[in-house]
């Protein structure tokens, strides 16, 4: 079993346009199939930047002295960035898709599939869990985060039924969470649980945060004609992407010909659209049906 198939694998690497010389960040190491792409496309000069703030991920680091392995959430790209007297780099890389080897160890808790812990946390050294969320959060508060990170239908319903039955039904596993749930699963129960799990695990790892504070340090990082390549698995995230390409923050910009918002420009927008899967990849990799693709380059 491969640790992760990187999904856009060409597209990406292409979008980025590398430069031999170049040094280059790969926020989201994992299994290191797109930074194994990147080294390959650099020459003896180049430097490579990989983050992950799962300590699994170094496991598959390359024996390749260009590779430097940062084990943090890349949320604290700057700083690190600058621990390695590094103060610009010519490209970035994130694949904001849950790597295949999380979804597939159990004690992760990451998985429907498996009677492992109510977990999810992305790096073990952090505290909440997902049983602790579960457990502490307020209703309104549950029913929020089912709603925007999960799109799920009955959020409200279903953040009643964990407030009235956690004092006294165990949701320590998955088994016994799935159980909780269970009188208020709605539709296709793999796919209505596949959403319950998506949304406990975004709070989590607070991955909405994470992105934000990336993104906000891109333009100070990234030299002029620079690239950033993100490739995003949620409408959510998605949108914050591609408001921040086009117009440096996370606003949405009412289409008003009556309004005129004066915007600094950061970015020069190289996808128009998102850029998704072909067909083939699709039945090569399931996991690959929601990647949407947004490339832009520093002004």
């Amino acid at each position: 079993m491969s640790y992760h198939v990187p999904v856009l694998y060409n597209e990406s690497l292409d979008g980025l346009a590398i430069k031999p010389n170049g040094v280059y960040v790969d926020c989201t190491f994992g299994g290191g199939g797109h930074s194994k792409g990147i080294l390959e496309r650099l020459d003896a000069k180049g430097k490579l930047f990989a983050f992950d703030q799962d300590a699994d991920a170094q496991n598959n680091l390359p024996a390749d002295e260009r590779i430097v392995f940062v084990p943090q959430n890349f949320r604290h790209l700057q700083r690190m960035l600058r621990l390695h007297k590094v103060t610009g780099v010519d490209g970035i890389l994130a694949d904001l898709g849950v790597s295949s080897h999380q979804f597939d160890e159990g004690d992760r808790g990451f998985s429907t599939r498996f009677a492992g812990p109510m977990d999810m946390r992305m790096d073990r050294r952090q505290g909440a869990t997902a049983a602790d969320v579960v457990h502490s959060y307020a209703e309104g508060r549950l029913h929020k985060l089912f709603e925007q990170y999960g799109e799920v239908t009955n959020s409200i319903t279903l953040a009643k039924q964990i407030v009235q039955n956690r004092k006294h039904l165990q949701s320590a596993t998955i088994e016994q969470f799935k159980a909780m749930i269970s009188p208020v699963v709605k539709g296709n129960p793999n796919k209505y649980l596949a959403q319950v799990f998506q949304a406990l695990r975004m709070e989590v790892n607070d991955e909405m945060g994470a992105l934000k504070d990336m993104l906000q340090q891109v333009p100070a990082v990234l030299n002029k004609g620079g690239r950033v390549a993100i490739i995003t698995f949620h409408s959510i995230e998605d949108r914050v992407v591609k408001n921040f390409f086009r117009q440096g923050s996370f606003d949405e910009t009412p289409d008003n010909p009556l309004m005129s918002v004066t915007k600094e420009e950061i970015f020069k927008v190289i996808t128009k659209k998102p850029v998704t899967a072909t067909a083939e990849e699709l039945k090569r990799n399931a996991r690959s049906r929601s990647a949407k693709l947004r490339i832009a380059e520093k002004i």
